[in-house]
């Protein structure tokens, strides 16, 4: 039987799908937005799909209903840990914004009612800034109260595998009678700063590693040219660069823009020798990343820079479908860390379990 798993905060279901893959079964997934939703009972037909807000999920109905849940797994909303929350003056940043501690802490009512295994808690990597301390010792606190070791580390998904620089907080807790977990050891390696290939690493994988097969011209490409206003500057941004480009710092005759004065995506263009950066669940006239030939991105490009399948369908008008991949957590990177703990924790309980019998059968023997 496969472990079973209980997801939260569930978006369009990237946890959900990299735990799958890994041979774990999602029982339950939940998400507030409804287009979230109906995409999740889409690609999870045997799944019970919620949508509702967290506060309202009862999860010692799940308990009495489906007995033991091995894993819990989710990601709280992140703009309360986000670098843009630093912007928002007039709002709180981390735990101490309303949102913040009302997803952190019923993630751990969650934790507490279902008594998993084990967790599964991803996050931004501003997460383990200064100004988050508190939420990150919550979070230590809350596990170690209720039994469970934590395990936590910022990850590049691009050391996986992943076509995306996209860098995350992400916290594995265990029950303490289990054994310890390790992070996965990367995979990949960033070729400009090393030469040659290290301890058999491979190069990250790029854009045009992924793209190349369906980089061809369509008709309505034509409309799709980004950049508004600036769509002519954007024409002449190299690709791989940004705004910048056009700074008295990187040398431009005729300066159009202070260094440091937009967004880091304003007029950004992917590179086919690069992996993409963050992939962001808002789309906007010019900021990025756009595609080298100085388009927006198409809904199936940006499924493959987050890891989603081809046939993996996202429902809804295309930026409700941006706003669902780039919300979510690469199946990729989560599929590695479920693996993991596929093999260290349920493998070596099946072993265990394998000896009980054996002995159990040379007993009655």
């Amino acid at each position: 039987m496969k472990p079973k798993i209980v997801s939260i905060f569930s978006g369009t279901g990237g946890i959900d799908l990299g735990f799958e893959r890994a041979g774990f079964d999602t029982v339950f997934a939940s998400d507030i937005w409804s287009k979230a939703c109906e995409t999740l009972k889409f690609n999870f037909p045997n799944a019970e799909v919620v949508c509702d807000d967290i506060v309202n999920i009862d999860f010692l109905r799940l308990k009495r209903e489906h007995g033991i849940i091995d894993g819990l797994v989710g990601g709280p909303p992140c703009p309360p840990f986000s670098k843009s929350r630093f912007y928002r003056v007039e709002k709180e940043r981390g735990i101490e914004d309303e949102d913040g501690f009302i997803t952190v802490s019923n993630y751990f009512r969650a934790v507490e009612e279902l008594n998993p295994k084990f967790f599964f808690f991803e996050n931004v990597h501003g997460f383990v800034y200064k100004p988050h301390a508190a939420a990150l010792e919550y979070l230590k606190t809350r596990a170690q109260e209720l039994g469970y070791k934590v395990i936590y580390n910022v990850v590049n998904a691009a050391d996986y595998g992943v076509p995306q620089t996209r860098e995350r907080f992400i916290c594995v807790g265990l029950k303490e009678d289990l054994p310890n977990f390790s992070y996965p050891l990367p995979t990949h390696y960033n070729p400009e700063k090393a030469q040659g290939e290290i301890f058999n690493l491979k190069p990250w994988v790029t854009c045009g590693d992924i793209l190349s097969d369906i980089d061809f011209n369509l008709p309505e490409d034509e409309k799709m040219q980004a950049g508004s206003k600036h769509k002519d500057l954007l024409k002449l941004v190299p690709p791989g660069d940004n705004y910048l480009f056009f700074t008295k710092e990187r040398g431009y005759p005729d300066p159009i823009f202070e260094w440091r004065s937009r967004y880091w995506s304003f007029l950004l263009k992917l590179s086919p020798n690069r992996p993409s950066w963050t992939i962001q669940a808002s789309q906007s006239n010019n900021m990025g990343p756009f595609h080298w030939k100085n388009r927006f991105l198409r809904i199936q490009e940006i499924k493959r820079i987050q890891t989603f399948d081809d046939d993996y369908v996202m429902l809804g008008t295309y930026k409700e479908q941006w706003r669902q991949v780039g919300n979510a957590v690469p199946p990729k990177l989560a599929e590695v860390f479920a693996k993991e703990l596929m093999r260290q924790i349920f493998n070596q309980e099946s072993k265990e379990n394998n000896k009980i019998d054996n002995y159990a059968l040379s007993v009655d023997r």
